[in-house]
């Protein structure tokens, strides 16, 4: 492919998120507490006082999404030449599962179960052991995914329809807001994605690094500490590095590689831990319990704030999905040359819940079966103040051979840190660049910045030792202005289409 110059280079637009994070590292290593209470602050305004702007976003994005590939005049819309994809089937759908969901799936698969079971909420629909696996699978379902999929068909329209030469949210707003989008607004567009992407990864390594620690802890005999766990996460960034030097033919062979040993993992947790028929039965029930109550599901808000489980959780997870949106649909947008957008939106619904029902369905019906057949209390230990990996640590120990489950769960957590942050290191790159086609790679120099820049921010919410609630608060904080961007971006393509539509007789 071809090198990308040098006096293509962004500096405004690539130093200023930079300088930010900087700002936000050092804030948050010097005055913890403080920092922790002013997100705690704001994550009450924009989660509690105006949560609701969250699932309007969310129930928007799918009914867009299903609108598209319904409608002949949209969905028969194809980005490039439909008789050659650009990937086979299968390495397109395992490079939008393994390189969009990060490690994280492992560490929510395991132990998101059972942090509903302590909610008042769930006790009063039905208990723990009917309505938490509905949960999990609601808030990893068709309406997170929706964000993703509306706007990987919006940016698949303007890398391969439109032939853009700049890949960024600003750019996928110039048909609504014109040329505006080379000056001031712009560079703000792009610097709150940018922003967004970087507190979304931050999220991830926060919640999910500690669990990969405590399992190699376990394994090699040392005590998982934050230095420790800081030390996981440099060692994390240098894999990644290595690997998104190759470009999007190394992503799609470590998808594969990922897509494999996640299949290895829920294999051994099937049918080695002797609860397969407790996890297919609980997750064939889960399915019908979400599907039966879906509508009440997506509207619940408890606006009286009686439990705040609406609150606490299904805004979070909302917000969560969203600041993943500035890099994942691109990257799915770039892999779905050669697809329709009906093709686009059906088939990264279908890849994408499948991987995620999966994970959910047996890793976290293990955990339940653990729960109620065998007496292992993960529930009460988390109430009464045990660490979430030392839960999990002790649905491990239950399976055979826990130190070869242990040694799988490490390999495979590296395998998606590295697919999910290669993809978004990819594209983040592409922002760095004033010009830049869909064909072109972003030089490996500005890659590796990336690649850096992304676990800085990490590395200073695990200095600051913060909650689980503070680590949601930095989510929802962020994900606010890119909801704003997600609704002129969907505007803008509805208006551009409608014009390709109109001056080229197409799904006439």
């Amino acid at each position: 492919m071809e090198k990308v110059k040098k006096k293509k280079i962004d500096w405004a637009t690539m130093l200023t998120p930079f300088a930010i994070v900087i700002a936000l590292m050092v804030l948050f290593m010097a005055v913890p507490a403080q920092s922790k209470d002013a997100v705690d602050l704001l994550r009450d305004f924009f989660g509690n006082t105006i949560g609701i702007y969250y699932p309007l976003l969310a129930i928007g994005s799918v009914v867009c999404a299903l609108y598209v590939a319904i409608k002949p005049r949209y969905g028969s819309i194809c980005l490039g030449d439909c008789r050659m994809p650009a990937y086979s089937d299968f390495k397109w759908g395992t490079m939008i599962f393994t390189s969009t969901m990060a490690a994280d799936i492992m560490f929510y698969s395991l132990i998101e179960w059972a942090l509903y079971g302590g909610e008042q909420h769930v006790q009063d629909l039905g208990g723990t052991e009917m309505w938490t696996e509905v949960f999990t699978l609601f808030h990893w379902g068709p309406l997170a995914w929706g964000f993703y999929v509306i706007l990987a068909v919006c940016f698949g329209f303007m890398m391969h329809v439109r032939k853009r030469d700049r890949q960024r949210f600003s750019e996928a707003c110039r048909p609504l807001l014109g040329d505006k989008v080379d000056g001031l607004i712009g560079k703000t567009i792009d610097v709150i994605a940018i922003f967004a992407v970087v507190c979304a990864t931050a999220t991830t390594f926060s919640l999910a690094t500690p669990l990969l620690t405590n399992a190699m802890g376990a394994i090699f005999g040392f005590e998982g500490t934050t230095a420790v766990t800081i030390l996981v996460l440099l060692l994390i960034c240098t894999i990644y590095t290595v690997t998104v030097l190759f470009g999007v033919k190394g992503i799609s062979r470590l998808a594969g590689i990922c897509s494999y040993l996640f299949f290895g993992i829920l294999f051994y947790f099937l049918f080695l831990g002797g609860e397969t028929v407790y996890i297919i039965e609980s997750g064939f029930q889960a399915i019908g319990t979400m599907i039966q109550n879906f509508i009440g599901l997506a509207t619940y808000m408890d606006p009286g704030r009686a439990n705040g489980f609406a609150q606490n959780w299904t805004v979070y997870y909302w917000a969560y999905w969203l600041v993943w949106c500035v890099a994942t649909p691109f990257f799915i947008a770039l892999i779905s040359k050669g697809r329709t957008l009906r093709n686009v939106v059906f088939g990264t619904f279908g890849w994408g819940l499948a991987g995620t029902y999966m994970s959910f369905i047996i890793l976290g019906g293990y955990g339940l079966s653990q729960q109620f057949k065998h007496g292992v209390d993960v529930i009460g230990f988390i109430g009464a103040g045990g660490e979430m990996y030392e839960a999990i640590m002790m649905v491990f120990d239950t399976l055979p051979l826990p130190s070869l489950a242990l040694c799988l769960l490490v390999i495979t957590m590296i395998a998606f840190y590295s697919t999910t942050l290669d993809g978004i290191t990819y594209v983040t790159s592409s922002y760095s660049y004033k010009k830049i086609s869909a064909e072109e790679e972003p030089s490996r120099k500005i890659r590796g910045f990336w690649s850096i820049m992304l676990i800085l921010l990490p590395i200073a919410l695990l200095f600051a030792e913060n909650t689980l609630y503070s680590l949601q608060g930095v989510t929802i904080i962020a994900a606010f202005p890119v909801g704003i961007l997600l609704v002129l971006i969907v505007w803008a393509f509805f208006k551009d289409s409608s014009n390709f539509i109109k001056n080229n007789n197409h799904g006439q």
